[in-house]
């Protein structure tokens, strides 16, 4: 993570505790929403409030619950709610109590206020005609963007069975719930620092930002190893080329004690009210973890404003 100076460092400290992946979206009249994994995974939860840091206090509504068996009955994990076309959609990945594994991306939908408003369950993400590849083993973290009137659909998914590599795929979209295009891989993991403990790409996010289209990604375990790599490519690019995207050669954020912070991963991006870029991440503030880092609850939302160097790179700073 780059620092400006190691002595007299701001701590990051905690935005909202206890809930991890955080997604915040601002919607077009300025009113912002926030949603996440909550440490049971058993439900979808929605905050709202006028300003960003108002979030940590506003109240907590939960918009959908877990099935008792069969689909969507585990692992509840990562939502993410948009605006689409005039209707609100929640993207998330779940498992089976009976297979809690065989996570795949569902979606919800809800065409009045995303609060006190109905969401129906839509399934999962349907894949495109030609495409039988997608969506047919371990997949989850979806997440959409648009660019030059093209909407996109980015996610992780292990092409096999058991502890297979989790990569990066990444697929136009024809409506907000089915794939236009075939999957394309954009990135595995290649470096050390994507495969402590498990090989790992997940966790997706889209800042678009000066022409370009900046994707960040968690990489390795869930662990204080869990760290944030990027890939890069230019605004007008054939996204769907893999050739389009530079990634990162060494992670953009990761474990830094002198800033209490441990295994920061999946975040999201947004804007402040005064236009600050802004990044939303899930962070511990201990090293060391009982048991499965998966089940320890303590990953907190954090925030950290974005500032971009001559070369365009970014760098974070705490923001609270």
């Amino acid at each position: 993570m780059q620092t400006l100076s190691r002595t007299g460092l701001k701590k990051y400290k905690p935005w909202i505790m206890n809930r991890a992946d955080p997604y915040v979206y601002r919607h077009i009249d300025g009113t912002y929403y926030f949603t996440a994994s909550v440490p049971e995974y058993d439900r979808i939860i929605l905050r709202r409030s006028e300003s960003l840091i108002g979030l940590a206090d506003a109240e907590e509504h939960v918009v959908w619950v877990k099935h008792d068996s069969g689909a969507m009955s585990a692992h509840i994990w990562a939502p993410e709610i948009h605006y689409i076309d005039g209707r609100w959609y929640i993207y998330f990945a779940a498992g089976e109590r009976e297979n809690i594994w065989n996570i795949r991306p569902f979606a919800l939908e809800c065409s009045g206020d995303p609060i006190a408003g109905r969401w129906e369950e839509r399934g999962i993400v349907q894949r495109a005609e030609d495409d039988i590849y997608s969506f047919t083993s371990f997949s989850l973290d979806a997440t959409t963007f648009e660019a030059n009137g093209r909407r996109y659909l980015v996610w992780a998914e292990k092409p096999g069975r058991g502890d297979q590599v989790s990569n990066l795929y990444i697929a136009e979209m024809e409506t907000p719930l089915k794939l236009k295009s075939a999957q394309v891989m954009l990135t595995s993991p290649d470096y050390d620092w994507e495969r402590v403990d498990h090989w790992v790409n997940e966790g997706p996010a889209v800042l678009i930002k000066n022409g370009r289209i900046y994707l960040t990604y968690s990489a390795s375990a869930t662990g204080a190893c869990y760290c944030v790599g990027m890939l890069a490519a230019d605004l007008n690019a054939d996204l769907l080329d893999p050739l389009s995207w530079k990634k990162s050669r060494y992670p953009i954020m990761k474990s830094d004690p002198d800033r209490c912070i441990f295994g920061p991963g999946h975040n999201s991006f947004t804007v402040s009210e005064d236009g600050k870029d802004i990044m939303v991440f899930h962070a511990r503030q201990y090293e060391k973890i009982e048991g499965n880092p998966l089940y320890d609850p303590n990953r907190h939302a954090m925030l950290a404003e974005i500032h971009w160097d001559r070369h365009g790179n970014p760098m974070f700073e705490p923001y609270l």
